[in-house]
């Protein structure tokens, strides 16, 4: 069973900024970027089977940042821009999942992005997957960009999501868990984006951003704790399921 996300969200602002936006969103309050990242040292990490063992994975845990990479960039006959990037994020596991998986896995997590920009239509399509934890949690997400209907100088974004994991007996657990903590991502992504925008146009007041912020962080950490301890009544009544089923072929 896949968990699926759909949301609709508008930025008061017009297309042609968001799109210059979008290429600039890092680093914000919300989402950090790190200053030093190095794409040899990005790839190298992506190539090893534990990337814990990169000298990326120390600074990224530690500042709970993000890089990004620019793979391939061409720009089609009919005037599209395609782009695939390489993203790396901090993405820690809860506890109650942390027992599943050898201590000194990866808490790195890298996502490809791909993107399609109409200019002549004024619409922006991405898509985003993540390549590794593949059997714990795969997030998938497309997402539209177009001019609003209802005013022309605004954008509205259609966000789809599919959250889906492999683990038996605690696939829900974990869709569950995921499925929260995309949700929660939304939130802060929107506020950069805002914040991003706001910073373009030469606006956003800092003590208004920081107190934004405050509010974002304190609303994402209510919602990924009440999605922590569903998830983990879920993993722990999976766990009772197995070891009832275990006992009756003793």
């Amino acid at each position: 069973m896949v968990k699926y996300f759909l949301g609709h969200s508008v930025l008061r602002s017009s297309w042609d900024q968001v799109f210059a936006a979008f290429w600039q969103r890092y680093p914000n309050p919300y989402r950090k970027a790190w200053p030093g990242g190095s794409k040899w040292k990005l790839h190298k990490a992506v190539n090893k089977e534990q990337a814990s063992e990169s000298p990326l994975h120390s600074d990224i845990c530690s500042k709970h940042v993000l890089t990004e990479d620019i793979v391939h960039r061409e720009v089609t006959p009919d005037q599209k821009l395609l782009s695939r990037r390489l993203l790396t994020k901090t993405n820690r596991m809860p506890r109650w999942a942390e027992r599943l998986f050898p201590a000194n896995v990866a808490h790195s997590v890298y996502i490809l992005e791909d993107s399609i920009v109409d200019p002549q239509n004024q619409t922006m399509t991405t898509f985003t997957w993540n390549i590794n934890h593949a059997r714990l949690m795969v997030v998938e997400e497309r997402c539209v960009y177009c001019v609003n209907s209802d005013n022309s100088g605004w954008t509205e974004i259609c966000r789809e999501a599919w959250v889906s994991s492999s683990l038996f007996g605690v696939s829900r657990a974990v869709q569950e868990f995921g499925l929260a903590r995309f949700k929660s991502n939304v939130t802060k992504t929107m506020k950069g984006f805002e914040y991003i925008l706001a910073k373009l146009q030469g606006e956003a007041p800092s003590k208004t951003l920081v107190e934004t912020a405050k509010e974002a962080k304190e609303k994402a950490k209510e919602t990924a704790l009440a999605a922590t301890e569903k998830a983990k009544d879920l993993a722990n009544k999976a766990a009772t399921k197995q070891q009832q089923q275990q006992q009756q072929f003793v």
